[in-house]
């Protein structure tokens, strides 16, 4: 039996790769995700972790050197975000097309300019389209859980893909939670030894992302694609076995108080447990509110979404990030998109609030849910708003 232990969630980031017996890290430290290969590095250094660590020059080479040692055959782990994550975008491509299943922390911080080291969701959504299997935590114990899922996930012979786990830089990173550390042994059971299904060999040599000339690069892509889709059904089974061995429980789609709701809101990360808390004030005033969050971005959850959003009248989606120039958030886009065509579709409404590290409060949520309402009434439907824009 494990124990429950007071920890900063990104120390659980790492004791969680600790515990999946990873072989090789190769990271580059930024704010706010360095404290989570930091500690790597000292489990490393310790002998508590037997793993190679590799401290490299940037970001664009630690995805480099991932790409490389998992193609060897080595489970393997990094961490980055923000500008870091912006500076591997061509590698990230790289490494979901040769189908290495690499683990990384997303420890998500807003892009510059300006210069802003606080939370909100630019650098994974400017990301979305990479090829990676992407889900979103909502608390430390829930880093914890994604890391040991993603290492089951990835290396699934059915699945082969690398995955990035979501979690609120600061919000979230260097939070202390209290945290529930299995044994060894019980992450043994649901998170086997490694075997790729294919590695470098100098005794059997193949080629990996060798020049793909117009008359296979679509038939690739396609390829690529199917492969991300169809791991949605590993994705799910492996949260079931999850919560078959640990008591913990997920889905790509999760909800809270929505069987009669008539209004939803839709969030993801660490400010879906402040809408918890909005709508149980709304609903003591009244109000038919309740929340959907959205665990897994990348395979999306369409039929789950669909189901989830069955009945209600007007669907409140809350973006962290703007999609410049565009209709709206790249959350309400794509939900916009998967709704569309639906009889008695909800009225989806943009909302995008809590950029660069600024507080969404819980009468954020509740201006949003009243403005949702109006909208409705008007029969307006309108592309999108930012939440508290002062006048400067």
């Amino acid at each position: 039996m494990g124990v429950r232990v007071a920890m900063e969630v990104s120390i659980a980031a790492a004791e969680a790769a600790k515990l999946a017996d990873v072989d090789v890290i190769a990271a580059y430290p930024i704010t706010p995700q360095t404290h989570i290969v930091e500690h790597l590095a000292e489990l490393v250094a310790d002998g508590e972790l037997d793993a190679e660590y590799v401290p490299v020059e940037s970001e664009h080479s630690a995805l480099s050197a991932c790409i490389g040692s998992s193609a060897a055959g080595a489970r393997t782990f990094t961490a980055t975000c923000a500008q870091g994550l912006a500076l591997m975008h061509e590698i990230l491509f790289i490494a979901s097309a040769l189908r290495t299943p690499i683990v990384m922390m997303v420890v998500n911080r807003a892009l510059s300019a300006p210069i802003n080291i606080w939370n909100d969701h630019s650098d994974i959504m400017a990301e979305r389209d990479c090829g990676w299997i992407q889900t979103f935590a909502e608390n430390g114990q829930e880093v914890f859980d994604l890391t040991l899922h993603a290492f089951r996930v990835a290396e699934d012979h059915r699945v082969l893909l690398p995955i990035m786990v979501n979690l609120d830089g600061f919000i979230l990173s260097h939070m202390i939670e209290p945290i529930d550390i299995p044994e060894k042994e019980e992450v043994r059971r649901y998170l086997p030894e490694f075997k790729p299904a294919m590695r470098l060999d100098p005794d059997r040599p193949i080629s990996m992302g060798p020049v793909g000339i117009p008359e296979v690069y679509t038939e690739a892509k396609k390829q690529l694609d199917e492969a991300l889709v169809a791991s949605k059904g590993p994705i799910i089974q492996a949260w079931d076995e999850f919560g078959k061995i640990f008591g913990r429980h997920y889905k790509p789609v999760e909800t809270y108080r929505c069987e009669d709701a008539e209004v939803l809101l839709l969030t993801m990360g660490s400010i879906s447990e402040t809408a918890m808390t909005a709508v149980d004030i709304m609903r003591e005033k009244g109000v038919s509110v309740g929340l959907i969050r959205l665990r897994l971005w990348r395979p999306f959850p369409l039929d789950e979404l669909r189901a989830a959003v069955k009945g209600a009248d007007t669907l409140a989606v809350v973006d962290r990030a703007v999609s410049t120039g565009g209709p709206g958030g790249p959350v309400c886009s794509e939900v916009r998109s998967a709704l569309f065509g639906l009889p008695n579709r909800p009225k989806v409404l943009g909302f995008i609030a809590g950029l660069g590290g600024r507080d969404v409060t819980l009468e954020m949520f509740e201006e949003m849910v009243n403005q949702s309402i109006e909208y409705a009434k008007e029969g307006k439907e309108q592309f999108y708003e930012l939440v508290g824009v002062r006048e400067l």
